[in-house]
Order: C-alpha cells, then structure tokens, then sequence
C-alpha cells in the first residue's frame, strides 16, 4: 500500500510503500507520547525505507530522543515550521522507517485488534481504552508490526 503523507502546514509531503499499513499499535512511552501522542499514545506504521519520497526535506528537523542518559539511535522527522510528527527513521533497521499514523493523508485500514504498548511509563491522565481482544504490554510487544500483520492475515 502506497502512504501519503504531509506535515500541517504543507511544507513536508512524502509517502512510502508499507506491507503493514494497519495503525494498531499504541505506544504510550514517555517519548512518543510527548513528541507524536495528543491522546498519550502516538501510532507508529511501518514503510520499507528504500521506498521513502519526501518533498520539501528542507523544512524538516531531526529530534533523538535521550532514554536513561543514552541518545537514541532513533532519529524523529518533524516539520520545523509547524512541528508535525511525520516518521521515525533508526539506522540500526535500516530497511524500515515508521511514518506516524497522524501524519498520513491516506485512508487507513480499521485495525481488528490493536496492541497496547510501554503502559508502565504511561502518563496517569491517560485512558486506556483496551477492548477483550486487544493485547496489553507493560513494555515492549511479543511481536513486531510485521509479525501482527501476518498472524491477523493482513499484509499489502
């Protein structure tokens, strides 16, 4: 599936191709949360990086995040001028890139399931509004986006 992505006020457009395109994945880490997540959580896709076509590259600034003292690897894409989240790019999984689920303009599949992650470092305003069959994790998953993909049959 081919993502189309913009920032708000339209400096930055890009889109990527994406074997996963289902936003089911709640992150509500202390990063995420600040940096992509009005609602406490920010929802993180996944794009084959190779694939990845932004205009306007020049109004785009990188943020890596510290975690326990440590600069992350991680390098957070957002428009300088109006600061929209638009992906997360680590070169230590080159081949991926994980555009947020905000910042895409394409239509996106309703996720059957959706998994909740990094709830130990939730904010305490913060609902979590899991359903029976959605699955919960204190930190990180038991699987990768593209592993819930292929469980559920859902991959592009």
């Amino acid at each position: 599936m081919l993502l189309k992505g913009s920032c708000h006020c339209q400096a930055v457009a890009f889109s990527v191709k994406s074997h996963h395109p289902y936003p089911f994945n709640r992150c509500y880490c202390s990063v995420c949360r600040k940096t992509a997540g009005g609602g406490g959580y920010a929802i993180n896709l996944s794009g084959e990086s190779k694939t990845l076509n932004v205009s306007g590259g020049e109004h785009i600034s990188v943020y890596r995040a510290v975690i326990n003292g440590v600069q992350s690897t991680g390098e957070r894409h957002f428009c300088k001028h109006c600061a929209s989240s638009l992906w997360v790019y680590d070169p230590d999984w080159p081949e991926l890139v994980h555009p947020f689920a905000s910042a895409i303009d394409t239509d996106l599949p309703t996720p059957p399931r959706k998994t909740h992650m990094m709830l130990g470092s939730r904010a305490d305003w913060v609902e979590v509004n899991a359903q029976f069959q959605d699955k919960c994790f204190d930190e990180y998953p038991d699987e990768s986006l593209a592993e819930w993909h292929q469980r559920l049959g859902l991959e592009r």
